[in-house]
């Protein structure tokens, strides 16, 4: 334990001096990053909380045998729609569901896209600035240590900003892919259920016109 605590301080102490030779930029590009892994851990527990990664094709049709037996959100669906009178009420339940769900998803999907792009643009301005400090150094400087340390601050604050929003951009580009193959998977997995749900209503309300 007293270890793993010595190598976190010594990566702390690292940190911190290139964090601040980052300049202004570095703390909008931790708010940016603090929110796009944020919300990329949010829609992600909230497609585990839709249900549909704990429901199996092989499970679910064994509730639309036994719906009593059906759990969690998408048991919860499939249970509503089995007692639906028609089939437009069969559907219904489905589009309510998908209204309010992929509403959000797509939201927040649309934020974690706008901070993906953000993230190496405030790097590339943080470039700029430092770029312009290290041309500002050399054209008043007089070639003493002051300007050399001047120009070396220049320098870093504009490497450090472009590497930093690099860095924070690429996870989260891949991240933002991988959820939103996820959420077309929870679509398409929505679909299926419902086309084979309004089936078996179908067949239901068939059985009883003729039984009548």
């Amino acid at each position: 334990m007293d270890r793993i605590v010595e190598s976190l301080s010594e990566l702390w102490g690292r940190a911190v001096p290139i964090w601040l030779a980052g300049g202004w930029a570095m703390p909008p590009i931790a708010i940016i990053a603090f929110a796009m892994f944020g919300m990329g851990a949010h829609i992600l527990l909230n497609l585990r909380y839709s249900g549909f990664m704990q429901a199996p094709e092989f499970l679910w049709r064994k509730w639309l045998d036994q719906p009593q037996s059906a759990r969690g959100p998408i048991g919860v669906l499939i249970s509503k729609s089995l007692r639906s009178r028609s089939l437009d009420e069969a559907s219904q339940v489905f589009e309510e569901a998908r209204s309010q769900q992929s509403g959000a998803f797509e939201r927040d999907l649309r934020v974690m896209k706008i901070c993906v792009s953000a993230a190496p643009l405030v790097g590339l301005l943080g470039t700029v600035t430092g770029m312009l400090s290290t041309f500002d150094a050399l054209a008043s400087g007089a070639g003493g240590e002051k300007t050399m340390g001047m120009i070396a601050a220049g320098i870093s604050e504009a490497l450090i900003t472009t590497e930093t929003g690099l860095v924070i951009a690429l996870p989260g580009l891949f991240f933002q892919y991988y959820l939103s193959r996820q959420f077309e998977r929870y679509k398409a997995y929505l679909a299926h259920v419902e086309t084979v749900c309004s089936l078996e209503v179908y067949h239901k309300l068939k059985g009883g016109a003729v039984a009548a």
